[in-house]
């Protein structure tokens, strides 16, 4: 096979010995084990066929050889790419700003080079930017599969991606057509439990300044939003849409504070535009009442800018680096000849009670809870 032959290049010299002057081989691998070199080369792509005891031999002769792939010789044995595609359509400046994306992004990259993939980013200004990427992609070969970000409602990429024949793990989801196995967190039972963490410490009007509707799993904080109410009824609701725009977020919030009754707590989509929202209401309070007089604030997102806000804000945990993982290793199993289809709900996120929602039925402040 092609792979063979380029993998099996030496230079001049006694082919028996393994020295500095030639890189290890498949061959070598497989003297050393005493295995063949197709199973060498099932273990070390990740195909079933291989018991788990000849992956780790494998593995453990790989690091005391130093062997690394040829990947030309790889594509032309295989017509694998060794990479992975992430499009997704967001304005550049969201990935300056959330954390949590960059974070997923991490943790995606890390399980990709640990088995020799690489991560091919590219952001995209529209959905039909993005859907011409995977196109392109596809005709070309430039990559073995794809993450998938931001289902949407009547989403065409799963459609897409299907036709296109180009492997996919949705981060989100689950995707309702059945096409894109997903990884999913449960946003409506988060949601559940931040209204009741507030409404348990006294509060009665809040508000909610969503992302994007079009974004499923903002679909389902609305939802358990209005829900909760339907069964736990307060003095008022507000909920106001900011498109993940710093702008918008401001303008919603100087609105509803200078309503007669305003919002004594906020629940905000991103630690962004809670940090932002949070700045606004401090530059309208004198400091004798700031903070004592700000409304509660929790944040869908957590980071360090949640940590050192003053107050700090309460916020929803959910390990971004450890979700990109799991995504990516989804996407490498499928990639490897396993069946993936179907949704996993994963990861059980925290919500880390912190100043600004304050315990307004006993001075006690609860400094962390888990999500049930």
């Amino acid at each position: 096979m092609p792979t063979q032959k380029l993998e099996l290049q030496h230079s001049p010299g006694n082919q028996s010995v393994h020295s500095a002057s030639r890189r290890p081989s498949l061959k070598d691998i497989a003297h050393m084990l005493g295995i063949s070199q197709t199973a060498v080369s099932f273990a070390i792509n990740g195909r079933p066929g291989v018991s788990q005891q000849t992956r780790d031999r494998v593995n453990e002769a790989i690091k005391r050889l130093g062997w690394t792939p040829v990947y030309a010789a790889r594509a032309l044995g295989s017509s694998r790419t060794m990479t992975v595609g992430f499009a997704v359509s967001r304005a550049i400046d969201d990935y300056q700003t959330e954390a949590f994306t960059l974070h997923f992004l991490a943790g995606i990259h890390l399980s990709l080079s640990d088995r020799g993939y690489s991560l091919l980013f590219k952001p995209c200004n529209s959905l039909s930017e993005e859907e011409n990427i995977y196109r392109t992609w596809a005709k070309s070969k430039r990559v073995d599969g794809v993450v998938l970000t931001d289902l949407r409602e009547h989403d065409p990429r799963p459609q897409l991606l299907a036709k296109l024949g180009l492997p996919a793990v949705l981060a989100g989801g689950p995707d309702p057509s059945h096409l894109v196995p997903s990884l999913s967190i449960d946003d409506g039972q988060t949601m559940k439990t931040v209204l009741t963490h507030l409404c348990a410490r006294g509060y009665r009007r809040i508000a909610y300044l969503a992302g994007d509707p079009h974004l499923s799993y903002c679909e389902k904080r609305v939802q358990s939003f209005r829900s909760f109410f339907r069964v736990h009824p307060i003095d008022a609701t507000w909920l106001e849409f900011t498109g993940f725009g710093e702008e918008q977020s401001v303008r919603i919030m100087q609105q509803l504070l200078a309503l007669p009754h305003p919002p004594d707590a906020y629940v905000f989509e991103t630690d962004a535009i809670a940090s932002i929202c949070v700045r606004t209401v401090a530059a309208q309070l004198t400091p004798e009442r700031y903070p004592l007089a700000a409304p509660a604030a929790v944040s869908f997102e957590d980071s360090i800018v949640c940590r050192n806000s003053y107050p700090s804000i309460t916020a929803v945990h959910r390990d971004a680096g450890q979700y990109g993982q799991k995504v990516a290793n989804l996407l490498l199993k499928e990639l490897s000849g396993h069946k993936v289809t179907g949704n996993r709900n994963i990861l059980t996120p925290t919500l880390i009670v912190r100043e600004s929602t304050r315990t307004r039925i006993t001075p006690r402040i609860i400094s962390r809870e888990t999500l049930n």
